[in-house]
């Protein structure tokens, strides 16, 4: 097979993936995003409401996965009031809503993972995973490659969703 026959696949934000061993090197929970200070766009938060906030996930499972937090650091779900968990629930289905909406998926994965011993990449902040899902997402890369496809970057993503919430992009 000649070079010019193979597609080639770009996703340069993983770098930072591998070259850390598989570790972010970002801030260890969301609290330095939660205040609304920093940059929205290049820390890629898509949403705030008064007690939770909608984050992409940088390094995603699958295209529209985004990681939803209490604005305030809890790593257990009994240690968040009636009022954030009803808010975190609430910004979980609306955010679902907005994802079929702009992306039309056929299903969704969500989790969220309490303890390292369950996965959490941050024991520290609990925080629920929406992963879209599309029939047939799972293909030869991910069962030969141990490689995923994502089919747009995280800015096209932000910028889709952003104004799918009727929120400002500048």
């Amino acid at each position: 097979m000649s070079d010019a026959a193979l597609d080639r696949l770009w996703a340069p934000w993983r770098m930072a993936y591998i070259a850390g061993g598989g570790e972010s090197k970002g801030p260890r929970n969301f609290i330095a995003y939660a205040d609304g200070s920093a940059d929205d766009r290049g820390n890629l938060v898509v949403q705030r409401t008064d007690r939770s906030i909608v984050i992409l996930n940088r390094f995603p499972y699958n295209n529209g996965h985004l990681l939803i937090a209490p604005r305030r650091t809890a790593a257990e779900l009994d240690e968040l009031s009636e009022g954030e968990l009803l808010d975190l629930q609430t910004t979980l289905a609306r955010m679902i809503a907005i994802l079929r909406q702009t992306m039309r998926p056929d299903g969704f994965n969500v989790g969220l993972n309490l303890g390292r011993a369950a996965g959490a990449g941050l024991p520290e902040h609990l925080h629920w995973h929406v992963v879209p899902r599309w029939n047939g997402d799972v293909n030869f890369m991910t069962a030969v490659g141990d490689a995923r496809v994502i089919v747009q970057s995280l800015d096209e993503l932000w910028l889709l969703l952003r104004r799918a919430l009727e929120l400002p992009t500048e």
